[in-house]
């Protein structure tokens, strides 16, 4: 009991901390990380405040509209790469007037085409959160009672059956949002379209997720076949017997009473036997002692 208490206790550990995982991975916005290169603003509109445009005008034109002003960066010095962040909910990047974020959502991002897709991908995360709850619910309540019936053994398989369902939705669900992601990138707004991008840490917790996800089911699973074969067998052994004891039955008195009496008494075995040394027509006497 103490080892099966053990293997209960490690798989609940395991589907909550994937539940902690899958729940990070959905509420953060670390998803896709990169860089956007953005314009820098003029120095006159942020003075004191880097990085921006330096330029100068001409003194020996008059202060108009026709003033000539010189801008002494060119090519990439004119831009700067601004760090951004993006996941299931928001997008945020650096801001250039604060040392804060300046966030938008992320589905006033998306091409209107992919705004379906994206909440189907939004429906499975959520769907991935209850079946693991659900699975944690029914592995707590088989830990509460120490019982071993066959009603108990179905748990384990329904915890296998729901978490390899979960982690198959929560893999649906992240191949969905990277196709999304993707789609955006290239057909999504000028002042938000990134030039570098890469995985951020909400999408590794994710696919982390999704691992734990299969690693419990297939320990549920192990653990059930277990227990059956052995209740099994159990069952067997114990039919087996019981079965032994109805084809070898104990004999009646009234058996016993005929056998006494069919069977040969020691004094006309002795009799004979003597008659087989006399000769024939001899006169046998016997004697009752």
């Amino acid at each position: 009991m103490d080892r099966a208490w053990r293997q209960w206790g490690a798989t609940l550990l395991l589907i909550c901390l994937a539940l902690a995982f899958s729940l990070t991975a959905v509420g953060s916005s670390h998803w896709y990380e990169g860089t956007r290169k953005v314009a820098k603003p003029l120095c006159r509109d942020h003075r004191g405040e880097l990085p921006c445009i330096r330029f100068t005008r001409d003194s020996r034109r008059d202060n108009g509209s026709q003033a000539v002003q010189y801008i002494w960066e060119t090519g990439d010095d004119k831009f700067i790469q601004r760090r951004f962040h993006v996941g299931l909910w928001q997008s945020c990047e650096e801001s250039l007037s604060s040392t804060g974020e300046e966030c938008r959502s992320f589905q006033s991002i998306i091409p209107a085409e992919e705004q379906g897709v994206l909440w189907l991908s939004v429906g499975a995360e959520v769907l991935n959160i209850l079946l693991m709850l659900t699975s944690a619910i029914l592995l707590g309540s088989r830990m509460s009672y120490r019982s071993t019936g066959v009603h108990w053994f179905k748990v384990d398989a329904s915890v296998a059956i729901l978490m390899v369902l979960a982690g198959l939705l929560g893999m649906v669900a992240h191949m969905m949002y990277t196709t999304v992601f993707q789609i955006t990138v290239n057909l999504g707004p000028e002042d938000w379209r990134p030039q570098t991008w890469g995985y951020g840490w909400s999408y590794c917790l994710a696919w982390g997720s999704f691992a734990l996800c299969m690693a419990v089911s297939v320990m549920a699973m192990s653990r059930y076949t277990a227990a059956r074969l052995e209740f099994t067998e159990k069952q067997r052994i114990q039919k087996g017997s019981q079965h032994s004891q109805h084809n070898f039955p104990e004999p009646k008195p009234s058996e016993r009473a005929r056998e006494r009496e069919a069977a040969p008494s020691p004094e006309g075995h002795a009799l004979m036997s003597l008659s087989e040394y006399l000769p024939p027509g001899a006169p046998v006497k016997v004697s009752m002692c």
